[in-house]
């Protein structure tokens, strides 16, 4: 009975705790727009005719035309009407009126503007012949009689067009969408007004003196126009027949809480997505996709993997995923963590579905499968070749600690990955490196060093010691450094040319047999088809063993690691070794990486 009292109590509590911890609203900041229909305006922007402290100034005023369209004025003088405005993604979409985004551009700055773009510079190209290729697309309004202006990723071809039909106009730092449908998609990181967002309150200034720190409003209370905090007495707790009927909604609600959590937030998650790319997708339209589940890729415990087909040109994997387990927290993980990024070597999400329980991601379509494909040799008869050379091994390591670097460094949060391994490296037409498969991965603060984790996860054999037991150090970005460093070891491992003398095939293959020929200036027996191949395999092991240290703070950074990789490698050091029991932390010592500070997942 005594716990039912205090279960009953504490619903009381968080039922009236949001009105008694109301804050003060700021006058003259309700909600606004140009026209009905219009995006909504609240902070960070403002309209004009707002107070100064109702947004986040500079560049976030925005204006009503005589059209009554919204239009926010970029530096340079760069007029665009807005489109949306996405608070929980803290993006803003923005359009020409004149249809001629990219005529714009040339004028734009944005180094001393809050709103930035995060995407892959794209380059203009003048051609005195059409072209036809999904690579690249048209911009109608900058052509002229007899030129046609086309759109194109820094990673083309571009030579061959160069020397051919085309010369060079521009290169910006906007996506490909930017120049195919008119569309400015630009994001800010300052003021963070993101959590307030996810939990349905507004954002605003706490002060409308000092106008530096932000505050969460309730929603409803604030659109009211309430301005002084409400008293609440204690009377209503005391009434019995408010206890009777809070207790009754109280056991009811917990029959059912779970399964409505679940939809609510994956709904409301997948409402505030839906106007920004990847597109979302009907079950019917899966099935017409991979025309009914008809080419199989793989198979794991995650779910299936299918060939599909978007059109006659763009193909795309269809991953088709298990029964949902708990909440549905790796499928919203894996749209909100990968819909965000834009980079080379990051798999590009295209789109996804969530019909009901069936849930399905729908990814560019890679047609070289992944690295655990070519890391071991044809045969394993001696002079056998290898299915891709050490130069392009090593390559696709780079690109690889570069893909990592962007997730480290190059976002808004920190994302760190927890299953960096062969399977989840695919490779495109050219053999270029791409990360996927972000379900476990994690957000958080780049200002921190280290992420707290209620449990493990990875892949045994590339999960660093810190992630299986804290007594080995703090979880961190030095983590995805340990199984970055399992995996290019393994490129070199599977590389090595068996003794058929020898019995004990695994003792020729351990990572310590590596580092011992190392250390000796003995050559790895490793299959060496071209010349310089035998200084690739040097540099890849030992920056694999430097990556694979036990004590997190004695691994490099990934920017140190990448640098390691675009030098020769005849200077690089051969690390301490990682196999010594003196080198090998106890169960019941310190860590050694006390300096980390332990912060808290970003949801």
């Amino acid at each position: 009975m005594q716990v039912r009292v205090l279960e009953m109590s504490i619903l009381l509590f968080l039922v009236f705790f949001p009105l008694l911890s109301l804050g003060q609203r700021l006058e003259g900041c309700e909600d606004s727009s140009c026209k009905s229909h219009g995006p909504i305006v609240h902070f960070p922007f403002r309209l004009s005719h707002q107070p100064k402290h109702c947004g986040y100034d500079p560049g976030f005023e925005l204006h009503c035309n005589n059209k009554k369209d919204t239009i926010l004025e970029l530096p340079s003088s760069v007029h665009l009407v807005v489109e949306k405005i996405d608070y929980l993604s803290q993006e803003i979409f923005l359009y020409d009126p004149d249809e001629c985004l990219a005529d714009k551009l040339p004028k734009l700055n944005l180094s001393q503007s809050n709103l930035r773009n995060d995407y892959d510079p794209m380059v203009l190209l003048n051609c005195s012949a059409p072209l036809a290729d999904s690579d690249y697309a048209l911009v109608p309004c900058l052509g002229s009689s007899g030129y046609k202006v086309y759109v194109f990723s820094t990673n083309s071809f571009l030579s061959f067009f160069l020397s051919g039909p085309c010369t060079k106009i521009h290169q910006y730092p906007y996506s490909w969408y930017t120049f195919r449908e008119n569309t400015l998609q630009l994001n800010w990181s300052i003021p963070l007004c993101r959590n307030c967002e996810f939990k349905g309150m507004d954002c605003g200034f706490k002060d409308g003196i000092k106008l530096l720190e932000t505050h969460c409003f309730n929603r409803t209370m604030m659109h009211r126009g309430i301005t002084k905090q409400p008293l609440i007495a204690g009377v209503v707790l005391g009434t019995a027949l408010v206890c009777i009927i809070v207790f009754s909604l109280y056991q009811l609600y917990l029959t059912s809480r779970n399964e409505r959590e679940s939809r609510v937030r994956l709904e409301k998650f997948l409402e505030d997505y839906k106007a920004i790319r990847p597109t979302r997708y009907s079950y019917a339209d899966i099935k017409k996709i991979t025309n009914d589940f008809n080419e199989k890729l793989g198979e794991g415990s995650y779910g299936t993997v299918y060939k599909g087909r978007l059109s006659s040109e763009i193909y795309v994997a269809v991953k088709v995923l298990c029964d949902s387990k708990g909440k549905g927290e790796e499928f919203i993980n894996e749209i909100g963590t990968i819909g965000r990024i834009h980079h080379v070597n990051v798999v590009r999400l295209v789109g996804f579905c969530a019909d009901g329980f069936r849930r399905a991601l729908i990814y560019e379509y890679l047609p070289n499968d992944s690295l655990e494909r070519f890391i071991l040799p044809v045969s394993s008869s001696p002079g056998s070749v290898s299915l891709i050379s050490w130069n392009k091994l090593q390559h696709i390591a780079l690109g690889t600690a570069r893909g990592i670097e962007y997730l480290h460094q190059g976002c808004d949060q920190q994302i760190l990955h927890f299953d960096i391994k062969p399977q989840n490296i695919l490779l495109d037409h050219n053999l270029n490196p791409k990360i996927c498969d972000f379900g476990l991965a994690k957000l958080c603060s780049k200002e921190k060093s280290a992420v707290t984790m209620t449990a493990a996860r990875g892949t045994i054999g590339y999960i660093a010691p810190e992630v299986l037991s804290r007594n080995f150090g703090k979880v961190s970005h030095k983590s995805d450094i340990y199984s970055f460093g399992m995996l290019l070891l393994e490129m070199v491992g599977g590389r090595i040319r068996m003794d058929p003398k020898t019995n004990n095939h695994s003792k020729v293959n351990s990572l310590e047999w590596i580092y011992r020929h190392l250390e000796k200036g003995e050559e790895l027996k490793i299959r060496i088809e071209e010349e310089g191949d035998a200084t690739i395999v040097r540099k890849l092991a030992i920056v694999g063993l430097w990556c694979i240290q036990w004590h997190p703070n004695d691994r490099p950074s990934i920017k140190e690691v990448t640098q390691m990789l675009e030098g020769d490698g005849s200077h690089l050091n051969l690390s301490p070794n990682p196999f010594m029991a003196t080198n090998t932390p106890k169960l019941n010592a310190s860590p050694l990486s006390e300096d980390l500070d332990v912060i808290l997942e970003i949801e």
